[in-house]
């Protein structure tokens, strides 16, 4: 935004010497954009939503590290590396902190949601394009339902105030944001890709809505299956969005012309930072495979039983990097003198140092690796809403409403594409559909929530025991309680 200042600076300045004559002394002012007036055409409103959207990229950031809180990641200890004070432990084994753990995992998610909320209030606040306020009120419901998710009982920022906000119930955030897509949906625009790739359009709010209705039973204790049908419909019925051969296109360095992305957050490795989920996997001699400019963390990885979930038929199953490793010219890699070997099972969550830990865990390549990369970031465009979601929610809800048939239909079109055997009435069952989930959506951060409404995610799973109820809600960050004397602890912290 700075540099568009700039050139508008300029342009005014420019205009000013070859205009004005020299007698006249009348001051003006060009080094700003002039409010009013400003955002009436198409140019000029992807100007101001422009720096707006890149808030988004938060997401990736943030939630990559509170997927460690599902049974699809764990960033277990080696040796030394990633001990962090055992945070990753905590995160893990559900067993978190409010104070400790704020700084590392809530307090940045909280801040994600309501620094992004408050840009978007300053912009509402001049905004007259009927079509601009309604694509801004999107975003911020967007930002809404992020904190309702992860935190529940937050609040409510429709507007700038200089006041302390209070604090609404889970129920009033799923009500306001149902309230507020609902008002503006007649006036988004139902265009797709090009200008308004990785916007708020109509197919994406349909599918806000949907996760809201698919959920709701968690939200607010009340089921809105047919709620969800009936905006994943919407989005079916529009002919734009399809499953491409490939899956892996759609997590392609060059995925943003992908057929299934309903919403994606664009990164760019120059000019966009914060894709850099290959740091975070990979292990610190990968470096030689892709020939990065420098040597990856050594950190997340997948439990081995959600490795072992992956029929070996299931091409999603190469989304994990096993076995051995090479560098770039085809040579076998070692490590300290042990043959660089990824081996899925990983026997504790703490590790002594030494290759051995070094080496457990499979590392995701689902996001294709950017090779000959001087850069820690990637080209890739993160994923947040594609059209398999949509098959596999829209079959969820119809499952609970007792429509198999159509139920099957959605799923086996996702089955079909994995090269795996279509679901009959017999084998879909609904530990089945949250299998299928996984399978289909690791690692793109939705599994924390399908846990949930599953009534799985207290569950024990290694290195994990059952965990509280009340973990199924984040805690309220204590700097922001600290700063708002409105806010209240979630129970149970």
């Amino acid at each position: 935004m700075a540099r568009l200042n700039a050139k508008i600076a300029l342009g005014c300045s420019v205009l000013m010497l070859a205009s004005q004559a020299c007698t006249d002394l009348t001051e003006k002012t060009f080094d700003v954009i002039p409010v009013e007036g400003f955002g009436d055409t198409p140019a000029q409103q992807a100007a101001l939503i422009g720096p707006l959207y890149a808030g988004v990229r938060g997401y990736f950031g943030n939630l990559s590290n509170l997927n460690a809180a599902t049974d699809e990641q764990i960033v277990p200890t080696r040796g030394g590396d990633w001990k962090d004070g055992d945070q990753w432990k905590r995160i893990y084994e559900h067993s978190w902190q409010a104070v400790a753990d704020g700084g590392t995992f809530f307090n940045g998610a909280w801040g994600y949601c309501y620094n992004n909320i408050t840009a978007v209030n300053q912009q509402l606040a001049t905004a007259k394009d009927p079509a601009l306020v309604a694509e801004l009120r999107a975003l911020r419901a967007f930002f809404h339902y992020s904190a309702m998710d992860w935190f529940g009982n937050a609040i409510i920022a429709d507007a700038l105030s200089a006041t302390q906000s209070k604090q609404s119930t889970r129920a009033e955030m799923f009500a306001y944001i149902e309230k507020e897509l609902l008002a503006i949906y007649p006036q988004l625009s139902a265009e797709t890709g090009g200008s308004f790739y990785g916007r708020m359009n109509k197919p994406t709010v349909d599918m806000l809505l949907a996760k809201l209705y698919l959920n709701a039973q968690v939200y607010t204790g009340t089921p809105r299956w047919q709620d969800a049908v009936t905006r994943l419909n919407n989005i079916v019925t529009t002919g734009k969005y399809s499953l491409p051969a490939d899956f892996f296109s759609t997590f392609s360095t060059n995925n943003s012309g992908s057929p299934e992305i309903i919403f994606a957050v664009p990164f760019d490795r120059t000019k966009a930072g914060g894709m850099n989920l290959q740091m975070r996997t990979l292990h610190y001699r990968s470096q030689l495979t892709y020939n990065l400019g420098s040597s990856p963390w050594n950190g997340f990885a997948t439990p081995t039983e959600f490795y072992n979930s992956f029929d070996a038929r299931d091409t999603r199953k190469q989304m994990w990097i096993v076995g051995q490793q090479f560098d770039a010219s085809g040579k076998p890699l070692d490590d300290d003198g042990v043959p660089m070997v990824f081996n899925p099972e990983i026997p504790a969550f703490a590790m002594p140092a030494g290759a051995a830990g070094r080496l457990a865990g499979a590392r995701s390549q689902k996001y294709q690796i950017q090779r000959n990369n001087t850069f820690n970031d990637q080209d890739n465009d993160f994923v947040i809403f594609r059209y398999a979601d949509v098959l596999l929610m829209r079959g969820e809800a119809q499952f609970r409403l007792g429509n198999t048939a159509a139920a099957l239909t959605d799923f086996n079109l996702v089955r079909a594409r994995a090269g795996m055997p279509a679901y009959t009435t017999a084998t879909l069952t609904l530990p089945e559909i949250l299998a299928e989930r996984g399978r289909e959506l690791a690692w793109e951060y939705h599994r924390r929530q399908d846990l949930i409404r599953f009534d799985q995610f207290t569950k024990a799973w290694r290195f994990k025991p059952a965990s509280a109820k009340f973990r199924e809600l984040f805690p309220i960050p204590n700097d922001q309680i600290i700063l708002n004397t409105n806010l209240k602890q979630n129970p149970g912290y």
